[in-house]
């Protein structure tokens, strides 16, 4: 109850600013001892060859640059993923560029990867005293052309591999022009095959294996899902994200919002992400463990994720709708009778 009244005061703020307003107040509250360590009982989860303390993980793209970890940490979450994070800063795209639907329970952004850069998000993470699960999702400058889009990503595993738990690579943000494109056959392929080389050479480098997953979108056909997840396997990816936000805006066509350009998040995505769950799972022939995102706006989308699929689950629009006690929520319910060891 008092998130929703917390919720309807920031609500009366741009979406933006509100974004910054309750990370801030967030890490002020944990720096004072005032915010309370949520600790969820839940089994352990083997996942990727790492420990989960539950399943229930921060999406990307709320903590860009790793400035609150310690904080966000408190509110419960089984693991943190921040970024995306380019090799060099960029602004993002003009403001406006995010947009409530609160007749939906979504949001509409276009931020474009705005982020300070890989340099200074690995400044932010060495400050932090965070030893939890991390981890960092990475992406191609805007101006970088797509033939040159390797480059980019090997540049950000390079310098996040002695820092993150895993690293994401996101090839499926609709804010980046073209960057979808990299979803192609021959363009993953060649992608994949680079960033392994790259996986081999830092293991190798610190002495540990760090999990590398891609996060595709929510749009493709399932003939392009069934591509993608017979590369997945062909280059021995650890993990798969399932998904990005969409550009549909089936469900919202009636609201004049709907109109903004960017990605959709929140319950108009639920189904449309949970298909491509499911989509995977029968492809990949329980090969590689899927992490569930997308629309997971209550427990029970939660829960039909994970009979979906998924091994575990990321909330983003969720908790700027429902507030923190989501992520307990999402826990009772998935963790009751489940196995907490998967494949790894």
């Amino acid at each position: 109850m008092l998130y929703l009244f917390l919720r309807r005061l920031l609500f009366q703020l741009k979406p933006e600013t509100a974004h910054y307003v309750t990370l801030s107040a967030i890490e002020k509250a944990h720096r004072l001892g005032l915010l309370k360590r949520q600790v969820i009982d839940c089994p352990e989860r083997h996942v990727m060859g790492i420990t989960f303390p539950n399943p229930v993980g921060l999406a990307a793209g709320l903590d860009k640059n790793g400035e609150y970890l310690d904080a966000l940490a408190a509110l419960g979450f089984g693991f943190l993923e921040v970024g995306t994070v380019t090799p060099r800063p960029q602004p993002g795209n003009p403001a406006p560029r995010l947009f409530r639907v609160p007749q939906a329970k979504a949001i509409i952004n276009r931020l474009g990867f705005n982020n300070d850069g890989i340099d200074r998000l690995i400044e932010n993470i060495s400050r932090s005293n965070y030893t939890g699960i991390l981890g960092i999702n990475i992406g191609k400058n805007f101006d970088t052309p797509n033939e040159h889009a390797v480059e980019d990503y090997r540049i950000c595993l390079s310098k996040a591999y002695g820092y993150a738990s895993y690293i994401t690579i996101n090839i499926s943000s609709p804010n980046t022009q073209n960057l979808r494109q990299l979803q192609a056959t021959d363009a993953l392929d060649t992608l994949l095959s680079t960033l392994k080389l790259e996986q081999l050479s830092q293991s190798q480098a610190h002495g540990k294996y760090v999990p590398l997953l891609v996060k595709i979108a929510p749009d493709l056909e399932q003939p392009q899902i069934a591509s993608i997840a017979q590369l997945l396997m062909r280059h021995k990816i650890d993990g798969v994200i399932a998904t990005n936000t969409t550009l549909s805006r089936q469900g919202i066509e009636h609201l004049a919002i709907s109109q903004e350009a960017g990605g959709l998040s929140g319950a108009p995505l639920t189904e449309k992400a949970t298909e491509v769950v499911i989509q995977l799972r029968h492809f990949l022939q329980n090969s590689i463990p899927i992490i569930g995102v997308g629309g997971v706006m209550s427990a029970q989308d939660a829960k039909k994720k994970i009979d979906a699929g998924a091994s575990l689950i990321q909330i983003y629009s969720g908790l700027i709708y429902q507030g923190p006690g989501l992520i307990t929520r999402i826990a009772d319910a998935i963790c009751i009778n489940q196995n907490p060891t998967e494949r790894s």
